[in-house]
């Protein structure tokens, strides 16, 4: 599998993202948005297990290269960071990643991860045509009502039940949408990440939400 560090244009200006090909050098198109830690190696790691699974993954660097395991240090990028800036170079990373020879599928997959998890979701509404699968780990909008209106692709979400966000908006959130299912885990925010630094990491439903997710990426990603 081949890597590459990569700039596309965005928001008037440049956007920086890490690119990984899946050993055949070609495959569907998937982004992958970071948590409010950055552009970790967690991150990394992600984009290379999808790149094994056949996809051309792009995680693009909302914070401009920055990364931290400090919590309040993440909120306070996270705070820095509009929301419509990082929302212009989402859309950007779409444009860019559909523009690749290696891409083969005429829409693109998105998954995201806390913070990235509520940026999928208004991804998917911000790009409707473009964004044919959305798949939120642990995230949520800021603006539940416009998204709710405004996706058009398949979305399949992954919640915890010990976590801040109130689950019964989820399932209010959910429920709205045309094409969505919904996966609850007995399990603590970040279940996925095998990095964090909160304890909560768990294996199995870690194993469980990936496979979920790969196999709901293939079936609505099409080459």
């Amino acid at each position: 599998m081949s890597v590459q560090n990569v700039t596309f244009p965005s928001n008037g200006g440049q956007a920086h993202g890490y690119l990984q090909l899946p050993e055949a050098g070609t495959g569907p198109g998937v982004i992958v948005i970071q948590e409010w830690w950055g552009l970790t190696d967690h991150i990394a790691d992600i984009t290379r297990r999808l790149a094994a699974e056949g996809f051309v993954a792009l995680a693009p660097d909302l914070y401009g290269g920055a990364t931290t395991h400090d919590a309040a240090e993440a909120q306070q990028l996270m705070t820095e960071m509009p929301a419509d800036r990082a929302a212009k170079d989402l859309a950007g990373a779409v444009d860019f990643l559909l523009a690749q020879e290696a891409v083969t599928s005429s829409t693109v997959g998105v998954i995201g991860f806390c913070m990235g998890g509520g940026f999928v979701l208004q991804l998917a509404a911000d790009r409707p045509e473009q964004v044919s699968a959305a798949v939120p780990f642990y995230g949520f909008p800021q603006n539940p009502d416009e998204v709710a209106s405004r996706i058009r692709g398949a979305v399949q979400g992954h919640y915890a039940t010990k976590d801040r966000i109130p689950l019964d908006a989820v399932r209010d959130l959910f429920g709205r949408l045309k094409n969505a299912e919904l996966h609850v885990y007995e399990a603590g925010h970040a279940f996925l990440n095998d990095e964090n630094l909160i304890g909560t990491h768990d294996p199995e439903a870690a194993k469980l939400a990936w496979s979920r997710a790969v196999a709901f990426l293939h079936e609505h990603v099409g080459s």
